[in-house]
Parts: structure tokens; sequence; C-alpha cells
């Protein structure tokens, strides 16, 4: 498939080339979020001549001679009997060329031997840094890889540039499949998210109903494994990690829900909590409305899985993973019947904050938001809310995945509950309200008494779902 998206990640990059001289670049994020992708596809484009090469789980010698080879683009074996050797030898064969070098999968290397990153500390200090070579460290074991960040890394303040990848915005999607409607898109992000890997595993000739059937369900599935498989590449024991990621997705936010629901003790439970923060498998959601003194010490937070395809496999297929090996149609009936309500509380409500966002830095706002995201407590939720704390500036939104146009009500309602979250009298606050379907004649003119947002499917996807350009 075509190379999509990553426009702001391809500056990044060519950014630090422009600079000249030598660079050491720090890649990383979780598993299938498309970092080899990305920097090869940068390094492909850049004009300069590079090296890929992508540690395995082998002993280190033969780590060291495939770099080497990989190096000189010949399979003439050449050993070396530590790291700081066969960096000096990579060192000496590029020269003060101008050269970029690619060191994929980075921890698997230091799994084996950790002197490989003290002597690429020594190789740089002392060779690399005064040339023109262009390091880009890269590693999907996300601890180890910011550990590369920390003070006691051999590494710590050599690196000249970092970024942290993550998902592809929503408007990727399109470039996957042109047969997809804006529904079938915004379905499939609350299945999938904006993982490339799990994008590139659907099927673009398929509809989302027939993926879902015939893709995700299906006996064998790469989707079925994926969660399991991936806690156990990050972690030693992930038993009770995995059943903490099956308490939140079941509807456990709470500490003392997911205690009661797992029976893990409180003095473990937040450390493996932390360590599933870690791998961004999970986040801890505080409402927008909290003020920012309060929010780390905020009894309100709820915890919540972070990754869209973890929360669908949570809810829908974790816990009929028998069923799928046998008879997936026999889970088909029970996810049609909670999916509008799946995709309206993740996907349509975060992609309602996006516009708002959108919204900000195109000026259509008034304000530019210091926090967006929801609001919940004392009886009151609100779905959207973005805040100015300085400017006493507020918006409040509601959204709605349903199939009929909405009424004046929605507005009622919002106005309604506005009255017991907004700060103060001072305040200025707006109103918008997301439906999928649009709004009825009484709606509009009931909006422009308050002069409310309202923004359908369309006037949404216009905004923020425009396809990207495939590569």
């Amino acid at each position: 498939m075509a190379f999509i998206d990553r426009a702001e990640e391809i500056a990044f990059f060519s950014r630090l080339q422009k600079r000249g001289g030598s660079q050491l670049i720090l890649l990383f994020g979780r598993r299938r979020i498309g970092k080899s992708a990305l920097m090869r596809h940068w390094a492909e484009t850049s004009g300069i001549p590079h090296t890929y090469w992508a540690a395995a789980k082998e002993p280190a010698a033969l780590q060291r001679r495939k770099l080497f080879n990989a190096v000189f683009g010949s399979p003439a074996g050449k050993d070396f009997e530590t790291w700081a050797d066969c960096f000096d030898a990579v060192a000496q064969a590029l020269g003060d060329r101008r050269h970029i070098l690619l060191l994929d999968e980075l921890p698997y290397a230091a799994e084996v031997d950790p002197a490989v990153l003290s002597s690429l500390q020594n190789a740089w200090d002392h060779q690399f840094k005064k040339e023109q070579a262009i390091i880009v460290l890269c590693g999907s074991h996300v601890n180890v890889m910011e550990r590369l960040l920390a003070l006691h890394s051999p590494l710590y303040g050599r690196f000249t540039g970092q970024w942290r990848l993550g998902p592809l915005a929503f408007r990727a999607l399109a470039a996957f499949s042109s047969r997809w409607t804006t529904e079938e898109r915004v379905a499939i992000y609350a299945t999938v998210g904006g993982t490339p890997a799990y994008l590139e595993w659907l099927d673009p000739k398929l509809s989302y109903n027939d993926n879902l059937r015939h893709v995700l369900l299906a006996p064998g599935s790469l989707f079925a494994a994926e969660p399991e498989f991936l806690l156990q590449d990050e972690l030693r024991e992930p038993r009770n990690h995995l059943a903490i990621l099956r308490a939140i997705g079941a509807g456990a936010h709470t500490l003392a829900d997911i205690q009661q629901a797992t029976t893990i003790e409180k003095t473990h439970l937040a450390s493996y909590l932390s360590r599933l923060q870690e791998l961004y498998l999970v986040e801890r959601r505080i409402p927008a409305t909290v003020h920012p003194r309060e929010r780390e010490r905020s009894r309100k937070g709820r915890y919540h899985l972070a990754d869209p395809y973890f929360r669908f496999y949570f809810r829908f297929l974790g816990p009929h993973i028998e069923d799928l090996a046998y008879k997936p149609e026999q889970v088909l009936p029970g996810i049609y019947q909670q999916l509008k309500a799946h995709v309206g509380l993740s996907a349509w409500e975060e992609l309602s904050r996006q516009w708002v966002d959108w919204a900000a830095d195109a000026g259509k706002l008034g304000f530019m938001p210091e926090k967006i995201g929801a609001h919940w407590g004392d009886g009151v939720q609100i779905d959207v809310v973005a805040v100015n704390w300085t400017q006493k500036q507020l918006l409040l939104g509601e959204s709605r995945w349903g199939r009929e146009p909405a009424g004046p009500g929605m507005l009622r309602d919002l106005i309604t509950k506005a009255g017991r979250v907004v700060p103060g009298e001072d305040w200025q606050v707006r109103y918008a309200l997301f439906s999928r379907a649009g709004f009825t004649a009484p709606a509009c003119r009931e909006a422009e008494t308050v002069d409310a947002f309202l923004i359908d499917l369309e006037a949404l996807d216009a905004a923020i779902g425009q396809s990207s350009q495939s590569v």
C-alpha cells in the first residue's frame, strides 16, 4: 500500500536533515503504529544514501555482523567481539560522507547485550558526532525507548530530536479505501482507530459490515490474537495487566471498580495501571472542567482504554473468544445490537472534540481552549467541553449518533446542564451540537437564538475527515 499521511512527521525529519551536520534522533511509539514505514519512507525520499538495520532476537555477534553487512550492502560476513568494535568499523566505513543510519528494534539488541547503548554513546561522542551521519534509533518497546531519554541513560543529552509516533488522524482513513462511506469510516475509526497496521489488515474492497464478518471475526484472524500478543511482547507477566484491561473494557473505570472486578490488591493495582499507561493502552481522564491547579490531585479521574481496537476487542470479542474460534457468526448479533451505542460513545464523541480543536485553530470558536475534553460528575454528563480559564470562555457540546435528525430538546437539555457546570456568571458560554443525521427545522431556529454551532456528519467530515494524500 502507498505511504499515507504523516506530513508533520516527515517535516520534522526534513528540518533536522536541513540543519546539516550529524543528528541523533529518537523515534518511538507502540507496536503497529508505523514507525519503520515512516523512517524508511523519509530516508528513501531524502536524496541521501541510507542504511536500514533491524535487530532481531538472536545472538549479539550475529546482530553485529548483520549491521556491518547492511552498511556495506554485502552478505560477506565479518564478526566483531564487541559493539564498540562494530560501531568503530561502521563509523570508519561511513567517514565524512552524508549518510542516514536507521537502527530499528534497538531494544532487542539491548536485551541481549546492554553494552550496545554505551558503545553507541562512545562512538557518537568520538566519531559520528564529528561527521555527517544522521542516526535514527527506533523501537517498539515503549518503556525501553523512553528510558533512553532518562538521566541515567548512556545516551542522555545526546539526542538532537525526538518524536513519539501516534495513530493516524481520522482524515487518513479515506486514503485506505474510496469505497468506505463517511459513516463506515466513523465506524472503522471506532473499531481500529488510526493504527496503520490494523487498517491494512482490513479489506479495502469490503464494506464495514463485511470486514467485521469476514476479517475481524474470521477464524485465525490477526485481530483476535493481537491484544495478548502485544502484552506478551511488552511484559514479562501479562496476566494481571490483561485482567485490568478486561475490567476496564467491561465498564470498570474507577480504582474501586477495577479492584473489585480483578481482585488485585490496591497496593499493586496502581503500579499495573501505571505500566499500562506507559504503554499508551490505558489513560486516566479528568473532567475538562476541573481547574488546572486541581487536576493532579482530583478524585474524579476515570481509567479508560486508550486504544480504539482494545476498546472494541474487550467489549465485543474478548468475552466471546472461544466462540470466535468455533462459530464466529454467533457473536455478530450481539455486536450489531450494541454497535451504534459504541460508535457514538467512542468515535463520534472523540471526533466531535476534534472538530472543536479544528474550529479553534481556524478561528471559528472565538477563543483558544486550554483544555478540550468532557465533563462528568454531580449527576451531569456533557460530551464536549472546551475551556479557557484565563479568558473565562467555555464551549459545551452534545453528540448524538442517531439516525433521526436532532430536535430542539437536545439544545434545551444542554443549556439546562450548563447551569450546573459554568464556573461563574462572568463566563461567556457557547454551545455546539453534533448530530449524524442533522437537525430539524425547529432545532435550527432555536440554535440561532443562542448562536449555537450545529454540526452534522457531512460538516464534520468536511472539516477533519478530508482524505490525506498517499505517496
